[in-house]
């Protein structure tokens, strides 16, 4: 969300308008309401403040990648999946391994770049799906990833979770659960999805569960991605406003799958299902993923 402070300027795609020394309380309300009508309005509120490194208030870190040392991903915190087969979404991307041009940590950063070129004869796109699968993974936790994300149509980037176990129902996708801390499609621009997919709530049925949450900035600004998860609940937040959260219920297995451990996944998808629905504008690549971190925290007690 985005405030207006004073000396802010709205501009409208018909030309500008700046408002100087703006007041508190119904005029602010007022302009952002337009914001809302108009949809054309871009309201610039700055990047949000880097969250301290101090672990929050009753939470421990277990885990993090600050991304401080330049070159490929850590070997020691870091996997890859690698393959081009559609992933089981009809992706364009092929998703490659130990290649800088689509997974390198620079100036501080983690870059996922998703590349239009030509690879192996059959595919062209190549993309990063880095996994903390087999390095690391959670039972319970808060998880949070701060980002600013591609843009253009025809980008799916994610930032979510699988088990480490494979052993529920048939065995497979979607009876062992999937969490959806952030996913973004690139044709409709700063909405923000935390999704559940489990075998009772999935997409291939229409029945996941999840919520979306406006962030006009997501695609030039960096925010922190969270979730908090225990054996009650799970939340997602962006810069700490939770906006979706997930209860067991009566904790059937088709509902909760979520006692036990998961790794994280962050990757940068093109086309597909979803992400493809409007097509593909082969005239934005190359497009990044910029991770400034990943901290896992927790419970003190």
């Amino acid at each position: 969300q985005r405030t207006i402070t004073p000396s802010a300027s709205i501009h409208l795609e018909s030309g500008a308008m700046t408002f100087s020394q703006l007041q508190t309380g119904c005029l602010r309300v007022t302009l952002t309401l337009m914001v809302l009508a108009l949809g054309g309005c871009v309201i610039h509120g700055g990047t949000t403040p880097a969250p301290s490194s101090a672990s929050p208030e009753g939470w421990s870190l277990v885990w993090a990648d600050e991304f401080d040392r330049a070159g490929l991903p850590d070997s020691t915190r870091w996997d890859y999946d690698v393959g081009g087969q559609g992933w089981g979404n009809n992706e364009l991307q092929y998703y490659t391994a130990g290649r800088v041009e689509n997974a390198r940590i620079e100036e501080g950063l983690l870059i996922i770049e998703a590349r239009r070129e030509a690879w192996l004869d059959s595919m062209d796109y190549t993309s990063a799906r880095l996994v903390t699968r087999g390095r690391a993974d959670w039972q319970y936790g808060r998880l949070e990833i701060r980002a600013r994300l591609p843009h253009g149509r025809g980008t799916w980037p994610a930032i979510w979770m699988l088990p480490r176990d494979w052993d529920l129902g048939d065995g497979s996708w979607p009876d062992n659960g999937e969490i959806d801390i952030m996913e973004h499609v690139g044709y409709d621009p700063g909405v923000i999805h935390a999704t559940v997919h489990t075998k009772a709530h999935n997409h291939m049925d229409g029945t996941q569960i999840g919520r979306q949450i406006e962030i006009v900035d997501a695609q030039s600004e960096f925010h922190t991605y969270a979730l908090e998860w225990d054996a009650q609940h799970l939340t997602a937040y962006v810069d700490d406003e939770a906006y979706f959260t997930h209860t067991p219920g009566e904790r059937d297995w088709t509902v909760w799958p979520y006692d036990r451990p998961f790794h994280l996944i962050l990757n940068i998808a093109v086309g597909g299902n979803w992400g493809g629905v409007k097509g593909v504008d082969e005239s934005i690549f190359p497009q990044r993923l910029e991770v400034d971190f990943v901290r896992v925290y927790q419970r003190a007690d």
